[in-house]
C-alpha cells in the first residue's frame, strides 16, 4: 500500500525536498506554517483530520513528517517562549491529534540538544545537554512528542543545506564573489547534510512505520564522515571551481554569537542502520552530488 505523507513546513528547505522524495504513487499534502500553524490548536486538528481521512479513503497509508520549526538560533536567545510554542508545544498538539486518528508521525529535531563536548559520535540514547534556546525548545518537543504519541519518531540531523532557503552552503557562494578572503570557524565540527539526502531518508522510514516496523524510536540521520565549518568552506569553494585557501580558519572565540554553538556535533548513525534504513552518504560525495545538480549555487 502507497504512502500519504502530510508535511507541516512545507515550504521550507527540508520540506520542499519531501515533496521532492516522495513516492510518485502516493499523496502528499505540504502546506506551509503560513498554512497550517502548528501554534493554532484548530487548525493542527482539522488539518490532521482532513488529512487522515483522505489518505485511507484513497486507500493509502498516513504518516505525517513534521519539518515545521523556528531555526533562527541567534534570534531564539531573545525570542524563546516563542520558539518554544513552535518547536515544543506546536509538535506535541501535532502529534496528540496523530494519536487520536491512529497515524504515525516523524518529528525531525537537531545536534543542539547535546551538550557539544561529546568526543565520539553522539548515539540516540546519549545524555542531552542542549547550551542554547533553540536547543531547549528542540529537546522539548522532542520529549512532548515522545510523551503524546507511541507512534511517534524523532529523527535527529545536522547541518543542514540544499535548494530552498538560505543555507552556509549559499553563504560560503555569495561571499565568494565579494571578498577575495573569508575566515570561517575551524573548532567546530559536524557532519554537513544535503536536504535531499536526508528527505529521501525520511521518506524511507515513514514507509517502514507505515508497514507497522518499530525501530528505535529516536534516531540520527546525517550525511556520513565530519569535517569542520572551515573545511566544508574549502570543499564548496572547490567544488565551486574556486581557490579554497581562500577560506582561512579562525576560531569561535573570534566570530562571537548570541547563542552558543556546539563544539562538536557529530550523530552516530548506528540506530538507523539497525532500524533496517541505508545509511546516508558520505557528505563529500552528497555535496559535489548537490552542485552537480545545480541544487546549490
Amino acid at each position: 500500500m502507497a504512502l500519504a505523507l502530510l508535511v507541516p513546513g512545507g515550504r521550507g528547505q527540508l520540506g520542499r525536498d519531501l515533496v521532492a522524495a516522495a513516492p510518485a504513487d502516493g499523496l502528499v499534502h505540504a502546506p506551509s506554517s503560513a498554512e497550517l500553524d502548528l501554534t493554532d490548536e484548530g487548525a493542527v486538528a482539522d488539518a490532521v483530520a482532513a488529512f487522515a481521512a483522505n489518505a485511507r479513503d484513497s486507500g493509502l497509508r498516513p504518516v505525517v513528517v513534521n519539518a515545521a520549526a523556528y531555526t533562527a538560533v541567534d534570534a531564539a536567545e531573545t525570542d524563546e517562549a516563542r520558539a518554544f510554542e513552535v518547536n515544543a508545544a506546536g509538535p506535541e498538539r501535532l502529534a496528540r491529534r496523530c494519536a487520536e486518528h491512529g497515524v504515525p508521525l516523524l518529528h525531525v529535531s537537531t545536534d543542539y540538544v547535546f551538550p557539544g563536548d561529546g568526543t565520539r559520535p553522539y548515539e540516540p540514547d546519549d545524555e542531552t545537554g542542549p547550551q542554547s534556546a533553540y536547543g531547549r525548545t528542540k529537546l522539548a518537543g522532542e520529549q512532548r512528542v515522545l510523551a503524546a504519541w507511541d507512534r511517534a519518531w524523532v529523527v535527529r540531523t545536522a547541518w543542514l543545506y540544499g535548494e530552498h532557503g538560505p543555507n552556509f552552503v549559499k553563504t560560503m557562494a555569495r561571499l565568494a564573489s565579494e571578498r577575495d578572503t573569508l575566515s570561517v570557524v575551524d573548532d567546530q565540527l559536524g557532519s554537513p547534510t544535503w536536504s535531499l539526502d536526508l528527505a529521501r531518508g525520511l521518506v524511507s522510514l515513514a514507509s517502514l512505520v507505515a508497514r507497522g516496523a518499530t525501530p528505535c524510536r529516536v534516531l540520527h540521520a546525517t550525511n556520513g564522515g565530519e569535517v569542520t565549518w572551515c573545511g566544508f568552506a574549502r570543499a564548496v569553494f572547490a567544488e565551486l571551481g574556486l581557490d579554497p585557501a581562500r577560506v582561512r580558519p579562525c576560531t569561535t572565540d573570534e566570530f562571537p554569537r548570541p547563542a552558543r554553538r556546539p563544539a562538536y556535533s557529530v550523530l552516530s548513525g548506528k540506530a538507523w542502520e539497525e532500524a533496517g534504513l541505508a545509511p546516508l552518504r558520505h557528505w563529500r560525495e552528497a555535496l559535489s552530488a548537490a552542485v552537480a545538480a545545480r541544487a546549490v549555487p
